[in-house]
């Protein structure tokens, strides 16, 4: 289980989280949507001590990262996966090489299984035969492909997805956001999605999380989220440029 407890960060006179408290029940999808700069990557960087916040704390499983000593926070991470917005591929390097460098940097396993290893999770992600292709050989949806392949191929217990189908086309996007709904049914993984892909993500997650004005405004179901009466939340889900959010 991940429970945030009343986060802050600041940088400068700027507050971006100005309490936030959420909690993620383990196995559990949520997504976490806002406004373009609201904070929702910079929420996600502090739950793996990637960020400290300026108050509060993130538990893991009841554990405080903030204080986890070097070696406790290194088994965190090896339990959380990464899907990063850009992929975060090696250009000069294959996508066999890519899903297996985590594995060769982060294990003692044999060359043989992790061939194995790489080659199950590329099948799981629909790309067994783009083993040998490199990162610019491939179309935007692959690359997600291929990222998500390589944070699943440590069998994490819990995934961040940090914007994963930014730049693609609506038809990618809803191909990929059902990738990862069967991979979370699979897996059982925990998951939080931050995600601006209204309303496909509706139909994946258990939860959203919207955060607004550095706090967590709501809590809900995909259904009380879309039949929501409060004015931010409506405004938000239905992309209108009137209300009382202040685009910048």
């Amino acid at each position: 289980m991940i429970r945030i407890e009343n986060l802050t960060k600041s940088f400068g006179e700027q507050e971006v989280l100005r309490g936030v408290s959420l909690q993620v029940n383990s196995g559990e999808f949520v997504a976490l949507v806002g406004m373009s700069g609201s904070g929702k990557s910079l929420l996600l960087r502090h739950l793996v001590r990637l960020m400290r916040p300026d108050s509060g704390r993130v538990l893991v499983d009841g554990r405080d990262v903030g204080k986890m000593p070097r070696y406790e926070l290194e088994a965190l991470r090896s339990r959380v996966g990464y899907v990063f917005q850009s992929g975060a591929l090696f250009d000069s390097i294959n996508v066999f090489d890519n899903v297996a460098f985590p594995l060769r940097e982060k294990t003692r396993l044999s060359e043989t299984v992790i061939r194995q290893k790489v080659m199950e999770e590329l099948d799981q992600v629909g790309l067994k035969d783009v083993e040998h292709k490199y990162p610019a050989e491939l179309s935007g949806g692959m690359l997600k492909r291929v990222a998500l392949a390589r944070t699943l191929v440590r069998a994490p217990e819990i995934i961040l997805f940090d914007e994963p189908t930014t730049g693609l086309d609506p038809i990618v996007v809803n191909s990929i956001l059902n990738l990862f709904d069967s991979v979370h049914k699979r897996l059982k993984l925990t998951g939080i999605l931050v995600s601006h892909e209204i309303p496909e993500i509706f139909g994946i997650v258990q939860k959203i999380a919207m955060l607004h004005e550095g706090v967590i405004a709501a809590v809900e179901t995909p259904e009380n989220i879309h039949h929501s009466q409060n004015p931010v939340i409506a405004q938000f889900v239905a992309g209108k440029p009137d209300g009382p959010i202040r685009y910048r």
